[in-house]
């Protein structure tokens, strides 16, 4: 199985190869090989003013439209994010349960969102995790009760650095009998 890496709007270079790095590493040897795709445009349909977010909802959708193949798809946005289709405020990443694709936003995941000092290695540690995590959620793999494990739904960002990049062995055993 491989993953493609796609862009929606600009994201930094050094966070698109930081996940593509983690994914193979946390996702190995699920996940064997990973490529950097294209960028799409942000479809402009998907900007709620009310908010001033995107909805996540509707990203997702038209990319597993114009995405032929049966690979995994993970884009990545620097777009704050949120989901029409539950009742949250923000999201970190949205995925099909199971299915193809997924997408996170940087967005909240970098400290100067919260007017901290930048981060760039807590927030690449970050994008890690959420891509983990919503690619498990491609392969069937729901919120775990772990406290240990990527899959945990982490609510605020304080909750994302709580939790490890890896999969509990729980989930290991669950993604390995859905893949093999």
């Amino acid at each position: 199985m491989w993953v493609e890496i796609v862009r929606v709007g600009e994201v930094n270079q050094t966070v698109v190869e930081t996940v593509r790095k983690g994914i193979i590493k946390y996702l190995g040897p699920i996940i064997e090989n990973s490529t950097i795709g294209p960028t799409f445009n942000m479809p402009p349909a998907a900007y709620n003013p009310d908010r001033q977010q995107y909805d996540a909802d509707l990203i997702l959708n038209r990319l597993c439209h114009r995405i032929r193949g049966s690979h995994k798809v993970l884009a990545l946005t620097e777009r704050d994010l949120y989901t029409s289709s539950a009742n949250l405020n923000f999201i970190f990443g949205l995925a099909q349960c199971p299915g193809r694709c997924a997408i996170v936003s940087v967005a909240r995941l970098d400290p100067s969102f919260y007017r901290k000092r930048m981060n760039k290695k807590l927030l690449l540690e970050r994008s890690v995790k959420e891509a983990v995590h919503e690619l498990g959620h491609t392969f069937g793999l729901e919120h775990c009760p772990n406290q240990r494990c990527v899959m945990r739904f982490s609510n605020s960002v304080l909750e994302v650095d709580e939790k490890p990049a890896s999969l509990c062995t729980e989930c290991w055993r669950k993604l390995y009998t859905r893949v093999l």
